[in-house]
């Protein structure tokens, strides 16, 4: 889904050095306690304003009456280690169940239709089919095959990591193959100072697979398909967002993946796949700011906050975060882009 897609640009303009040191590879601890780049987008003829803070200093930057989307996608151990009956190895990443038994993967390693992959605790799965250029269809031969999963992490975190570390706090609703990582830095005690400023706190569900991680391959950004995910805007949050609209306060996405989800469903109660593809020229209908991280080069995430604070106004703030050696990607550090 486009709209207005800038045709200019290609994916060569969302490229970026970045120096390898600078991917976190754990989250600071207490979470709160990452920087914060805040973004004051450009207005007439004023530029766009850049300021160095802390995340857990976030209500200096909203005001009483906002409104914060969260994203209550839970991550489930998605990553499984088998065998096959050659002894090769092979890795398994799970993305969505078909039934409590057949799941849509990742697989790396060689396999063909009815090659079998031994697990522990006596599971077995069986390759169906090839769905697309990047997924597989596996059946498995009992259910619950994600009791023996482990974390998730994204191939640039290469040291271990402990579940916990790779879920929100407000985690409710499992499906997520990988965290929606903005939600990471947020703590109880600061989501309790939140709501003491009158600070709205309203969730969504997106449950985060290829749509959000699958990297683009086309140079020509238009060509390049979104994959599917399953997403919910509850009622109640589209009864909030109306409030807040109507108060005059903004609503504050955070998270790529809310921001996708509040605006395939323009702001209103629904559930469905979505498989929204937000790039500059982009007009957003719902999203009056966001709570991002530093993204992928190169990566639909990087194009949807360049359609949001522009491209120019991005290019710059990255370039500074990374002259002021910001922590980058899903551990990293954050951006508030107003």
């Amino acid at each position: 889904m486009h709209k207005q897609l800038d045709m200019n640009l290609t994916l060569s303009d969302f490229d970026y050095e970045l120096p390898p040191e600078l991917i976190a590879q754990h989250p600071v601890t207490p979470r709160d306690q990452a920087r914060l780049l805040v973004i004051e987008r450009a207005v007439d003829t004023q530029p766009a304003r850049l300021t160095h803070d802390r995340f857990d200093h976030l209500s200096r930057w909203l005001k009483p009456g906002d409104l914060l989307i969260v994203n209550d996608s839970k991550v489930i151990p998605a990553r499984l280690h088998g065998t096959k009956p050659s002894g090769g190895k092979i890795e398994v990443f799970l993305l969505w169940p078909t039934t409590d038994v057949v799941w849509s993967c990742l697989l790396r390693g060689k396999v063909t239709p009815t090659t079998k992959i031994q697990f522990a605790d006596g599971f077995i799965g069986t390759i169906q089919r090839k769905l697309d250029d990047m997924a597989w269809e596996v059946s498995f031969n009992k259910p619950n095959i994600t009791s023996i999963g482990s974390v998730p992490l994204p191939p640039y975190i290469t040291a271990p990591s402990p579940m916990i570390d790779y879920q929100t706090v407000y985690a409710q609703a499992e499906g997520s193959v990988a965290a929606p990582t903005a939600g990471l830095h947020f703590t109880e005690q600061l989501l309790a100072q939140l709501r003491t400023a009158n600070i709205q706190i309203a969730p969504v569900t997106l449950h985060v697979g290829l749509g959000t991680f699958a990297p683009v391959k086309t140079e020509n950004i238009a060509a390049h398909i979104m994959h599917k995910e399953y997403a919910i805007l509850p009622p109640e949050t589209e009864a909030a967002i109306v409030a807040t609209k109507q108060r005059g306060n903004k609503v504050v996405g955070v998270g790529t993946t809310a921001c996708r989800t509040l605006e395939a469903f323009s702001g209103r109660a629904n559930q469905g796949w979505v498989n929204i593809f937000i790039t500059p020229g982009y007009t957003f209908s719902t999203v009056d700011a966001l709570i991002t991280n530093f993204h992928l080069p190169k990566s639909t995430l990087l194009m949807l906050v360049s359609a949001l604070a522009g491209k120019t106004t991005i290019d710059r703030a990255y370039a500074e975060a990374i002259h002021e050696r910001y922590r980058f990607f899903s551990f990293g550090d954050a951006m508030l882009i107003l």
